[in-house]
């Protein structure tokens, strides 16, 4: 694989907008979670084992290069397997446009089935579709398409590997594949509604053939562990982790964080960070939900407002503090610094999947009229695109179990991010 990825690379920094070698690009989705990564990954190589020697297969991670550190269980499972980031392709270090205008890009589509909006003039490279969310792309006969509602892309590349080229696995790609599987269908629990049949009859063929494969739970527990450390990362990259935007009378950001509020709070120059975070990103506030637990894993939730509006901060922590559907319980407790509101989130029910429509409402009654239209949640912003985690968008105890288990936790959680369109 190291090979392959090599000669990648050095095949991307050849002129790319001059006649050459037809490049079959495998791209991977805009979140580049784990299952993207390896899907994209893995499907190239073996196209590169079974295409004609003419064409350049190569697999590209559809975000920019500096946003890999936001994808930290990506991060561990390339240490894992000892392959270096450095080997890999990002969106932006090959153009795809200028290999389309010489005539010498093929695309196929991993981990999702149709393009991005920005990326449809693309559209007629796509040679080939391998998914296994709900499919939205129009059947044409020039474009192959096998999308079925597996728990990982990574089982469909792994059938298709065993299928017409079982003799390139080795015990790298069987782990790259096998840690995809197990991350997606959550340790392969039925409980967690995820896993398939097809899941697991590739997870059981990949153990099969190399029972030197980590052992299933501890390989999915150090996974979930990855997905969750914001250790290393800057306040900024903190903050582009688990982002959304929300843009109406005014450009919101809804950020969760992964640590507790007064650790965040204590961060060096944190007011100038938030500043500069809102100015290079064009927001007029930030809404910061924290997350963490107790030594009994029960989650506390804390939220803080920061804007350099002290009208804007004070309208926007009123409303938050007044809403009713559903009630946040907040309660006020100290900040360090002038410009940041902070709480304490009695709701611990209450995700971030809970909060943005009130503040989508908020900017509504903001706008006057409170037409639909005015409030978006922004699908293209300035900002790289994150993995949507479930703890998020709907917090496990929307369930009403006054108790959890972690397992149970990570279940629920994926369960849900799956509804939500992960």
């Amino acid at each position: 694989m190291e090979e392959f990825l090599s000669s990648c690379r050095h095949a991307a920094q050849a002129n790319t907008d001059q006649p050459g070698p037809q490049f079959h690009v495998v791209l991977g989705n805009e979140s580049c979670d784990v299952d993207s990564m390896v899907s994209a990954l893995a499907f190239a190589y073996f196209l590169s084992k079974t295409e004609l020697s003419d064409v350049l297969a190569l697999p590209l991670l559809n975000i920019h290069q500096s946003d890999l550190l936001l994808r930290s269980d990506n991060l561990f499972l390339l240490r894992q397997t000892g392959l270096s980031p450095e080997l890999l392709l990002f969106r932006d270090q090959l153009d795809l446009r200028a290999l389309q205008r010489a005539g010498r890009l093929r695309l196929t589509l991993v981990d999702h089935n149709v393009l991005a909006s920005a990326d449809s003039d693309l559209e007629g490279a796509v040679v080939e579709v391998i998914d296994h969310h709900l499919l939205e792309r129009e059947p044409s006969p020039s474009c192959p398409v096998t999308v079925e509602t597996v728990g990982s892309c990574a089982t469909l590349v792994t059938e298709r590997i065993v299928q017409k080229a079982p003799q390139i696995l080795d015990q790298q790609l069987a782990q790259l594949l096998y840690a995809a599987v197990v991350l997606d269908c959550v340790n392969m629990a039925p409980a967690a509604g995820k896993v398939t049949p097809k899941d697991s009859q590739y997870a059981a063929a990949l153990e099969t053939r190399f029972p030197a494969l980590p052992p299933r739970g501890a390989l999915f527990q150090a996974l979930q562990n990855a997905k969750f450390d914001v250790s290393g990362l800057n306040t900024e990259q903190m903050l582009l982790k688990d982002m959304k935007a929300v843009s109406g009378s005014l450009n919101l950001a809804v950020s969760v964080l992964y640590i507790t509020l007064e650790e965040f709070l204590q961060r060096a120059q944190l007011e100038a960070e938030l500043s500069g975070f809102c100015q290079k990103f064009g927001y007029d506030l930030l809404l910061m939900m924290t997350i963490s637990f107790t030594e009994s894993k029960e989650p506390i939730r804390e939220l803080a407002v920061f804007s350099h509006s002290s009208t804007c901060r004070e309208q926007v922590s009123q409303y938050l503090e007044q809403a009713r559907n559903p009630a946040l319980n907040l309660c006020p407790i100290s900040s360090p610094h002038p410009h940041v509101t902070a709480y304490q989130q009695g709701n611990v029910l209450a995700s971030r999947k809970k909060v943005l429509p009130i503040v989508k409402d908020f900017l509504k009654e903001q706008e006057g009229d409170g037409r639909l239209g005015d409030v978006e949640e922004e699908e293209e912003s300035g900002v790289p695109p994150t993995p949507m985690n479930s703890l998020v968008e709907g917090c496990p105890l929307d369930e009403g179990l006054p108790h959890i288990s972690a397992q149970d936790l990570v279940e629920k959680v994926s369960k849900m991010a799956d509804r939500g369109g992960n």
